[in-house]
């Protein structure tokens, strides 16, 4: 059986190989554009069926969940299989929300670029690396228009593959407004964060770019100098990562600081607007993002923000949160300790947060993205 194969002509297909039980950055704007696209009648290429949409299944074993083998799978179903269907159903467009699409296949197509991290941080024996040096740059190349996510990602596409700038449309990513949402104001709290079992949190892998050492490092400096240092905790919310998590560790052991930092894994989206509201800030001191959604979850939330200087980070935060520069540890420190001894601050910043918020949707999304692809169709 091949599923629900369609046999009348589909304008555009939208891949959503990747998505899977798991979701992070890339499979969440998967999941909550696609059913803003509604009006365009897309035919969803899925190993999933959902109910309104035309559906053909594609195998289940192509996303992150599979790693490096999902990812290898996806790309060979891409170039050998995606033609085929692209074919079949007399399509006229392929829209795919990770810049992968099928090569010299008389298909065409648009793509969603997230970020070029593996090129500003590369390494050499990553798969990733060498995937958006050769591979990427054919893809966007040969794509009718290219979509991302913000204008720091729309200038390193420009820097990086030298793809002319009116070919580019940035458009802002969003955040699920009926999840995250300010929980304290709900329980009729004046203040955001009451000082109770404070904790800072950060949300996300755990790569090195994502400059966890220099945040472990800022929070040690901050238990020193805050009298009432036994009180807060640092938590690290996201996948552990055999590459990463046993040096973040030996860091914390190393410090002294084991009882006062917690590495939680992966955190279920239904228990993440809990932990966020609870938390006395976020801090997000990640070297560079494409997006950040992590920044908008928590400013929804109404929770105080520490985030970047760099990237796309300010374009998200706007003036609502504390910006640092991130390769500063004693800046971070700077920041936390503020924020954590200044309740009008802590207030302040949860209002701007949430003003900053509402400005994100997912039908603001949607709206921009079905203009850019009705015009290939």
């Amino acid at each position: 059986m091949r599923g629900l194969i369609l046999i009348e002509m589909s304008k555009i297909l939208f891949n959503l190989s990747i998505l899977f039980s798991q979701p992070t950055g890339i499979s969440n704007y998967a999941k909550n554009l696609f059913p803003y696209l509604k009006t365009l009648k897309p035919t969803l290429l899925t190993a999933q069926n959902y109910p309104g949409f035309n559906c053909y299944q594609i195998p289940n074993n192509l996303t992150p969940a599979q790693g490096t083998k999902g990812h290898f799978d996806r790309l060979i179903w891409t170039q050998f299989q995606l033609p085929k269907i692209y074919k079949n159903l007399k399509s006229q467009l392929i829209f795919s929300p990770v810049p992968e699409a099928p090569l010299s296949a008389n298909c065409r197509y648009i793509v969603m670029v997230h970020d070029l991290i593996p090129l500003r941080f590369p390494k050499l024996l990553s798969p990733l690396t060498h995937f958006s040096r050769y591979y990427v740059p054919e893809v966007l190349a040969q794509a009718q228009h290219i979509i991302c996510n913000s204008h720091a990602t729309a200038k390193d596409i420009i820097d990086f593959y030298h793809i002319r700038a009116s070919k580019i449309t940035p458009i802002p990513l969003a955040y699920d407004t009926n999840h995250f949402r300010p929980l304290y104001l709900e329980n009729g709290e004046q203040d955001a964060h009451p000082t109770r079992s404070p904790y800072f949190l950060y949300i996300g892998r755990q790569d090195s770019y994502k400059n966890l050492h220099r945040l472990i490092a800022a929070f040690a400096a901050l238990s020193h100098n805050l009298s009432n240092n036994k009180d807060y905790e640092l938590w690290l919310a996201g996948p552990q990562d055999k590459r990463f998590t046993p040096s973040l560790q030996t860091q914390v052991e190393e410090l002294g600081i084991t009882d006062k930092v917690k590495f939680l894994n992966y955190v279920p989206y239904s228990e993440l607007p809990k932990i966020i509201s609870g938390a006395t800030a976020l801090v997000y001191p990640s070297l560079w993002e494409g997006f950040g959604f992590p920044v908008l979850e928590a400013m929804a939330c109404g929770t105080p923000v520490i985030t970047s200087n760099l990237s796309s980070l300010p374009e998200v935060a706007g003036d609502a949160a504390v910006l640092i520069n991130p390769y500063n540890v004693e800046e971070i420190t700077e920041a936390m300790q503020t924020i954590a001894t200044d309740s009008a601050l802590r207030q302040r910043l949860s209002t701007l947060g949430i003003n900053r918020a509402s400005q994100f949707s997912w039908e603001k999304t949607g709206l921009a993205t079905i203009e850019v692809l009705s015009g290939y169709l």
